[in-house]
């Protein structure tokens, strides 16, 4: 068992089934032991008021700065929209081979795009974006294999294509 682990820092009032059934799948996944804690944080410095959105690099460094002992990665999880300046929107993005990562339900949502809400299917897009930020601060690149947590997402329909793991090459990669 590793002696490090993963933290969750939760910013978006996640119910607690919510997070225990994230932390499961990454411990599952990643073979770490996954903590939770809460953490308010003011959004309002974040907020861009032209895009009406929320700058992920700016939050991005608010999460790394959190220093925490024995954690070897952490990521925010947001309900908020997100952009990085280069991008319309985001669904979540990571510190390549660092040790931190964001990821938000907002874009996920059935609702955004004029379908009937479902929680299920909001879990599982929103479990695999976590999966694929955490594995780029692992070093993995995109992947090519279609069906792979790691391959490139651009739209919600591409999330819903890819599975909750990594390849066999990318998993490789990852235990290395």
């Amino acid at each position: 068992m590793n002696q490090q682990s993963i933290l969750l820092i939760n910013k978006g009032n996640f119910k607690s089934d919510i997070l225990n059934s994230i932390a499961q799948e990454i411990t599952c996944k990643l073979n770490y032991p996954v903590h939770i804690v809460e953490n308010s944080l003011d959004l309002d410095e974040y907020y861009d008021p032209v895009r009406r959105q929320f700058n992920g690099n700016d939050l991005l460094k608010t999460i790394n700065s959190r220093s925490s002992h024995g954690i070897i990665k952490k990521i925010g999880l947001f309900r908020v929209d997100l952009f990085i300046p280069i991008l319309t929107y985001i669904f979540g993005q990571a510190q390549f081979k660092g040790s931190c990562a964001i990821a938000s339900t907002y874009r996920l949502r059935n609702e955004l795009y004029g379908i009937k809400k479902d929680d299920t299917l909001l879990l599982q897009r929103f479990t695999k974006v976590i999966i694929h930020e955490l594995g780029h601060t692992f070093g993995l690149t995109h992947c090519h294999t279609p069906t792979c947590v790691m391959r490139s997402t651009t739209y919600v329909e591409d999330i819903d294509q890819k599975e909750m793991s990594y390849c066999p090459t990318c998993k490789t990669l990852i235990e290395a």
